[in-house]
């Protein structure tokens, strides 16, 4: 039998299941989801993981009894000390909730499952889920389910493109060199636009946090855009702060990008609040860049930042994940993405670990309404290689992911990780019978770089003409 109390005088309501001869207790809402969480190292690190698959059992049977209303009454960070619970809290839409608020955790599950629901009633809903809500429903779910339900759901964005509709996959090119050469980058850059990559964002890790180094990236990306008129949008991935700079001396910032968190605290260890990213994001929008669209903010997230930053307060780091979602959908992006291996086996030990992660991930995102990607990355430290990779790599794309990268060779030579290539999305597009955002796909067509869906087995005469010429204007 399950049963709660949730006392006048007790800030946190609590859980108990009695199974057999043993009592199963959870003291709290964030004890509750991070017992309830798929094994995974980072919760362990933070002494949150289960300490027995029958606790973990047990968590998920009082979970899926729990009422949705429960998430709207207690909070796994305190409203008064943190801003992304207060914009959580704040933002919640009654009516949104209403088709739902009858609903268990285990009941919304099944009506997410449903053959009847599709993704226009998941996306009608969307503003009435909270990120709690998306965890605790992921929590409960195979990696099956978390695949059948995301594929459902198209979050659409737009800025000289159209992202994620349903039959496309984007790729990120991602061009990083290790001293922010130039030539190395725009060498990337025209390796990925030969093989098909580079309609969700030609983007750009700075080595340096050097305002004219950014300046000069940014000028290169937009003078290759302009040379071949790309119907693409161009970043560099600097800090916020930066970025501001950049647009007020007249840079040609197109996208405003930011890493995110789930809390307040590991927010400010990222050196930003809310506010700052309202301000960054109104500086953008002022430069009027996008042609078919206004979505102008990218942001990438990970599982484990919050930890990291000893910013987790007790709760685990998949849910701190949702949380993190709830911040971008704020400001109406045009990409997120977690960098779901990025930061270590210390928060995901391995292969299985990662997977499981990414498909997290990526559901939360899209059942938050948020256009969500993944960097299907690991470290050389991680148990994972580039088996795992195509695994990861499949089992998102079934699940109908919005972007991925396109890292040359798949090694990041500048962030020393590994990554998707180029060849890897093409590989994706070939067995899904998936395609380019339209209007990129149009543009490989015209300029003879794609024949009827596919990337052309040789290069045109004008374009590798034109290749020598621009290489020569950008770095002479």
């Amino acid at each position: 039998m399950y049963y709660t109390s949730r006392p006048e005088q007790c800030a946190l309501a609590s859980y108990f299941i009695d199974i057999g001869t043993t009592r199963y207790r959870f003291d709290g809402l964030a004890h509750l989801l991070a017992v309830a969480s798929p094994l995974r190292s980072g919760d362990q690190l933070a002494g949150l993981a289960a300490e027995s698959a029958e606790q973990r059992m047990a968590a998920r049977l009082v979970l899926a009894d729990l009422p949705l209303k429960a998430f709207l009454s207690e909070t796994v960070v305190s409203y008064e000390s943190d801003e992304v619970t207060r914009l959580i809290v704040d933002s919640h839409d009654p009516v949104a909730f209403a088709a739902i608020s009858t609903l268990t955790v285990g009941e919304f599950r099944e009506w997410l499952l449903s053959n009847t629901v599709g993704g226009s009633d998941i996306g009608a809903v969307a503003a009435g889920i909270t990120p709690e809500m998306a965890a605790a429903v992921s929590k409960l779910m195979r990696n099956q389910d978390l695949i059948a339900v995301a594929r459902k759901i198209s979050v659409v964005t737009r800025f000289r493109n159209t992202i994620g509709l349903p039959g496309r996959l984007a790729v990120r090119l991602q061009p990083n060199h290790p001293t922010d050469d130039p030539a190395g980058i725009a060498a990337s850059v025209l390796d990925g636009l030969l093989m098909g990559a580079g309609d969700a964002v030609i983007g750009i890790n700075p080595a340096s946090d050097n305002i004219e180094t950014m300046a000069t990236l940014l000028n290169l990306l937009e003078e290759v855009r302009c040379a071949y008129d790309i119907p693409t949008q161009s970043c560099v991935l600097a800090h916020v702060t930066t970025t501001l700079a950049l647009v007020n001396r007249g840079a040609p910032v197109d996208l405003c990008f930011q890493s995110i968190a789930g809390t307040q605290a590991a927010n400010r260890s990222f050196g930003i609040d809310l506010a700052l990213l309202a301000e960054t994001r109104e500086a953008t929008l002022s430069l009027d860049r996008g042609s078919i669209g206004s979505n102008v903010m990218y942001f990438e997230t990970g599982q484990g930042s919050c930890l990291s930053a000893d910013a987790h307060h007790g709760v685990d780091q998949q849910t701190l994940e949702a949380r993190a979602y709830a911040v971008a959908r704020a400001f109406s992006p045009l990409l997120v993405n977690s960098v779901v291996g990025f930061i270590g086996p210390e928060y995901l030990y391995d292969g299985k670990q990662i997977a499981r992660a990414a498909l997290e991930d990526h559901f939360c995102g899209k059942l938050l309404g948020v256009p969500m990607g993944v960097d299907i990355c690991y470290t050389n430290h991680a148990e994972a290689d580039g088996d795992d990779t195509d695994t990861i790599l499949t089992l998102l794309g079934v699940a109908g992911v919005t972007f991925i990268m396109g890292v040359p060779g798949a090694d990041d030579i500048m962030l020393n990780y590994q990554s998707t290539s180029f060849h890897d999305a093409l590989y994706l597009r070939e067995v899904l019978g998936l395609r380019p955002a339209p209007e990129f796909e149009a543009w490989l067509e015209k300029i003879g770089l794609s024949e009827n869906g596919r990337i052309a087995d040789w290069t045109p005469p004008a374009f590798e003409a034109n290749r020598i010429s621009a290489l020569g204007q950008l770095n002479g």
